[in-house]
């Protein structure tokens, strides 16, 4: 069974940090595209971040120069977030999927709340 599972979210003020963590079992993810998604409350999910098997980035605009995502080979995905904002505010998503494929792995979600 395929299960993605997200860690570290939280409350931290403006201008704080926060590394949310996504262990993946259930089958190697080495060959896939893994992603943080974030949905906040009234908005659409959007994607924030994703990494390739080969460790290419790309990231939301919004997102770039303040958040990092890696990966290690233990199938485990991360998200470093610096300098947050109010606007980071929502629940954030572990998802991957197969090259050439749509994201049809998805994690239950973990809470990031920044404060003003």
């Amino acid at each position: 069974q395929v299960r993605l599972v997200e860690s570290g979210g939280g409350l931290v003020q403006a201008g704080g940090s926060l590394r949310l963590s996504c262990a993946a079992s259930g089958r190697t993810f080495s060959s896939y595209t893994m992603a943080w998604f974030r949905q906040a409350p009234g908005k659409q999910r959007e994607l924030v971040a994703a990494i390739t098997s080969g460790g290419s980035t790309n990231y939301a605009a919004s997102v770039k120069g303040r958040f990092t995502i890696s990966r290690d080979n233990a199938n485990m995905l991360y998200l470093q977030m610096y300098s947050l904002e109010p606007e980071d505010t929502a629940v954030y998503y572990c998802a991957a999927r197969r090259p050439q494929g749509i994201y049809d792995n998805w994690g239950q979600g973990t809470q990031v709340t920044v404060s003003s």
